[in-house]
């Protein structure tokens, strides 16, 4: 699964994206894996909702399952302007 990253999240991980295999069964058991990979990845994700979540391009939220997802991505709302 390609896990991608946008804006600070980005920056705070420190890459753009990761390929991982995961048996997380949503995106909020996928969080708490990344969590536990090291502090940046702590840092980035201690606020959930300071973020928003895409699976598969399709935006949704932390409990949505992740079978057979592709690609999740993290970044924070978007405002217009």
């Amino acid at each position: 699964m390609d896990v991608l990253y946008f804006a600070w999240v980005r920056e705070r991980v420190g890459r753009p994206k990761d390929k991982l295999e995961t048996d997380a069964e949503t995106v909020r058991d996928l969080v708490n894996e990344l969590r536990e990979k090291e502090e940046r990845y702590a840092a980035a994700f201690a606020d959930l909702d300071a973020l928003r979540v895409a699976v598969d391009q399709e935006l949704t939220d932390f409990d949505a399952p992740l079978k057979n997802a592709r690609e999740v991505a993290f970044f924070p709302p978007m405002t217009g302007g």
